[in-house]
């Protein structure tokens, strides 16, 4: 008797120190950070934006991509995962978990409408739920939903291993059109100044695409395309100027709204994802591991990160 009492309460020990585990460093509310989600050691890294370290997520899931909810939560999601994570940076703890099933291949927050929408290759669909995680409606898309923009209470899809863009209304999730896009087609800028939405892209079999497609806002005619280098397929903004990484060539480009370009320079290994924290332009390398910090077109410091970033998160406060 007294061995099976000892047995429970070191079973309930262990279970209470695995909830402990949940908990990871807390961030300061107060706190600017770029936060560079890695997927080959499983983690976040916050930092601040003079590229000083403020603390280190890892984990024993295998997350391949993450979103800022407003300001306090951060969703984690994998494609191999069946569920997705909601913590509060502030507490560092475990909020919620969204049963999503296998394929998670994007997920977006809509700050004015409130809502999460999340793209799966599985099913191949988006579903939307409410900022607290209930789920909401769900969509079915095309083949390898991903890449998501949205403007004016339309939602913007990238179907990844499909020939069409789909266009959804945010409140009901209902389609309302799907546009012709090239293949593997991958990033997404909305420009409303210009009434544009810029589409990146890998490029299909041993033809890798060297410019970004601009398709009229309200049409989806093609109005132009803007010669780059070679697989454009990250995309960031920071008032008139837009800039464009092309992991295919390691290269940077800055741009005008119309697609002018301002400057290009090489950097990164592999580069997969750009953001802006304050004047500071951040390229993460995923195949060196690093972290670029540019001014003016030119690299101010350099950091090593966890193995693999692949997206980077960017909270201004």
């Amino acid at each position: 008797m007294n061995y099976i009492k000892t047995f429970i309460f070191l079973l309930l020990i262990t279970v209470i120190a695995g909830c402990r585990d949940e908990k990871f460093s807390s961030i300061n509310h107060h706190q600017s950070f770029v936060a560079s989600v890695s997927i080959l050691e499983p983690s976040v890294t916050f930092y601040n934006p003079l590229g000083e370290e403020i603390a280190v997520w890892n984990f024993n899931k295998a997350y391949t991509g993450a979103a800022l909810i407003q300001q306090d939560r951060i969703l984690l999601y994998g494609h191999q995962l069946d569920e997705a994570d909601i913590y509060e940076l502030s507490s560092g703890k475990k909020l919620q978990t969204i049963k999503t099933g296998i394929g998670t291949t994007n997920v977006y927050y809509e700050e004015k409408e409130k809502k999460i929408f999340i793209a799966n290759s599985e099913r191949n669909s988006v579903t939307s739920y409410d900022d607290k995680g209930n789920k909401l409606n769900e969509l079915e898309l095309r083949n390898y939903p991903m890449s998501m923009a949205s403007y004016n209470g339309k939602l913007y899809v990238v179907n990844y291993k499909d020939t069409l863009l789909s266009v959804v209304n945010m409140e009901n999730l209902k389609l309302e059109a799907e546009w012709p896009i090239a293949k593997s087609s991958n990033g997404v800028l909305i420009i409303p100044e210009e009434n544009t939405i810029w589409i990146g892209g890998h490029g299909e079999g041993s033809r890798p695409n060297q410019s970004i497609d601009v398709l009229d806002l309200q049409t989806g005619n093609l109005v132009d395309k803007i010669k780059v280098s070679m697989m454009p397929i990250g995309f960031s903004r920071n008032e008139d100027v837009v800039y464009i990484v092309n992991h295919g060539a390691n290269e940077l480009y800055a741009m005008d709204l119309k697609g002018n370009t301002l400057w290009k320079t090489e950097v990164g290994a592999n580069p997969f994802s750009v953001a802006i924290i304050e004047d500071e332009v951040v390229v993460a390398g995923y195949d060196d591991h690093k972290l670029y910090f540019l001014k003016n077109g030119q690299i101010t410091k350099e950091i090593y990160t966890n193995k693999g970033p692949f997206q980077l998160l960017v909270r201004e406060v």
